[in-house]
């Protein structure tokens, strides 16, 4: 009897909670609209959150991933047009500024780190694909700007050590693209013998660089090109009427150019036939 006894006055407070529930919203109207507002804003922030994290993020990794893939591209293109001594590096330039927008609006910084790796490429890339000759001091700009995009993809502190390995041995290339050797050596060691870049392959990079880079400290000297041997030239001949008393015209044969002439022999004159005696007797 206590437990329906209970049940019953539950029913019933129930029940009076529900009639008495407009006149309750009326004089709680405010808190209930707060308490709505903080709701609905809590679900908004949930997602956008959400969407940034799935859309936005699989977006910037579409365009990172077309950035990345075009600096090659460009590449071979620039290749080809030297082979046809046509300079197309100027392409590169708009790859570069892309690669550092994107980078610097990205914050992940994997992401970023990839960018600025690509951007150093493509900065010696451009030096490498030129057509004229590069002065001491173009080089070292453009090493320079290829450096400091380096530089930049470590101080992102990538999560991936791939990416760091890479960063790391960019630097390397271009040390060594400056003649600074030793420096080279410096990063090229680092990368090979650290443990947390083992089987990246920017270490196994590292420490082949390592083994054959000697072989790029000796200046090597061209043979000046023997000089071009002087072009034969064809004889002329040249046919001379005779004088009066030559039946046989004169032949005059001219050497080559820087030869010297050849004697032409005297022309022999013919012998002149007796003239017939028409007053000689006549035999019987």
């Amino acid at each position: 009897m206590k437990s329906d006894h209970r049940h019953e006055l539950k029913t019933n407070e129930l029940a009076d909670w529900i009639m008495h529930f407009p006149d309750w919203a009326k004089e709680n109207r405010n808190s209930l609209i707060g308490a709505a507002a903080v709701i609905v804003v809590a679900l908004l922030i949930y997602f956008l959150s959400f969407y940034r994290q799935n859309v936005v993020s699989a977006r910037n990794q579409m365009r990172l991933t077309n950035l990345v893939a075009q600096v090659p591209q460009q590449m071979n293109r620039v290749a080809n047009a030297a082979m046809q001594n046509n300079d197309e590096t100027y392409i590169l330039l708009q790859s570069q500024q892309d690669l550092l927008d994107f980078a610097q609006k990205s914050s992940n910084d994997d992401m970023a780190a990839l960018a600025l790796i690509q951007r150093g490429a493509a900065f010696r890339a451009e030096v490498h694909y030129r057509l004229a000759e590069v002065s001491r001091e173009e080089l070292a700009t453009q090493m320079g700007k290829a450096k400091d995009s380096y530089q930049q993809a470590l101080d992102r502190k990538p999560s991936n050590p791939a990416l760091a390995a890479a960063a790391q041995y960019g630097l390397g290339l271009c040390e060594e693209e400056l003649g600074n050797f030793d420096q080279a050596a410096a990063l090229y060691r680092e990368v090979a013998e650290k443990a947390d870049y083992a089987g990246t392959t920017a270490q196994a990079a590292a420490a082949y660089r390592l083994k054959i880079m000697d072989d790029y400290k000796t200046e090597v000297v061209f043979q000046p090109a023997p000089p071009k041997p002087a072009q034969a030239t064809t004889p002329t001949v040249q046919i001379q009427p005779g004088d009066a008393q030559a039946s046989a015209p004169v032949i005059q044969i001219k050497p080559p150019d820087g030869q010297a002439p050849a004697p032409t022999p005297a022309p022999t004159p013919a012998p002149a036939s007796a003239p017939s005696d028409t007053n000689a007797p006549k035999g019987n």
